[in-house]
């Protein structure tokens, strides 16, 4: 018995709209598998339907040789570029890299017997002449806003204001950080089929800290993409009976300008 395709006497559903769509009802006759039944289906209906493309096909079996089929004929709106007006967002976080000379805290020490390890007061590698310091990974928040635009509103102006902010850290309070800990890394920009600007702007993010303790100097505050760094000097310890360095001043230094990010005109 040869494999039937027909469309049902009362069979199609159609909607319109943002995303209009028709559905179309069949039965298939002649076949006990549902995979013959479907390239059945899929070779006897049309590519296209009322100018919707063939979305999907599918059979169920609805009784002996009989296959229940449905059609659907839609545009697949997973695929629809964002309009105008619309955003996007991505984000990870990973891990930057920072040069320290100064530990957390010393966990242990140990000496030959009979000595005593001097104490450095948290600085790590010290030498004869210098504290040399560790490379370590410090928490960094790396996230990405893509924004489309209308034309009119990405001007000559408007490009040089974007430009002016790259490499600035957020005077106030945005998207969730406080001022500070907000580094714009810059924007990448390009002109869409429907007139209008796709932007993506990229940020990274650290936290401000309050309170640190660096050997004996506390009451330390840095913001989050400030800079610290330590001044080591040569002290006895009379303990060890040997010459140290150890932190005798901590400075914290400005490495990026703060500016107003709402002239990126994408909120706060």
């Amino acid at each position: 018995m040869s494999t039937e395709v027909q469309e049902r006497g009362i069979s199609r559903t159609t909607s319109s709209g943002r995303s209009p769509s028709t559905e179309r009802l069949y039965w298939v006759r002649g076949t006990n598998d549902d995979l013959e039944a479907l390239a059945a289906l899929e070779a006897e209906v049309p590519s296209f339907y009322g100018g919707l493309p063939l979305y999907q096909v599918r059979v169920e079996e609805a009784g002996p040789d009989l296959y229940d089929g449905t059609v659907i004929y839609q545009v697949d709106s997973s695929t629809d570029p964002p309009d105008t007006g619309e955003s996007t967002f991505t984000f990870e976080t990973g891990g930057g890299s920072e040069h320290i000379t100064q530990s957390s805290a010393t966990i242990a020490s140990y000496a030959p017997p009979g000595k005593t390890a001097p104490d450095f007061k948290g600085a790590i590698g010290v030498t004869a002449d210098s504290v040399e310091g560790v490379d370590i990974v410090v928490p960094v928040y790396q996230f990405t806003e893509t924004h489309y635009l209308d034309d009119s509103s990405v001007t000559p102006a408007y490009k040089g204001t974007l430009f002016a902010l790259t490499g600035r850290v957020n005077d106030a309070p945005f998207k969730g950080f406080n001022a500070g800990e907000c580094l714009f890394l810059g924007v990448s920009g390009s002109k869409r089929g429907q007139g209008d600007w796709e932007l993506t702007f990229r940020f990274a993010s650290r936290p401000n800290r309050t309170g640190l303790a660096i050997g004996d100097i506390t009451g330390i505050d840095k913001k989050g993409w400030e800079y610290l760094w330590v001044r080591y000097a040569e002290a006895e310890d009379a303990t060890a009976g040997a010459l140290v360095k150890r932190p005798v001043a901590v400075y914290v230094e400005r490495v990026y300008d703060s500016s107003d990010f709402t002239g990126l005109g994408i909120g706060t």
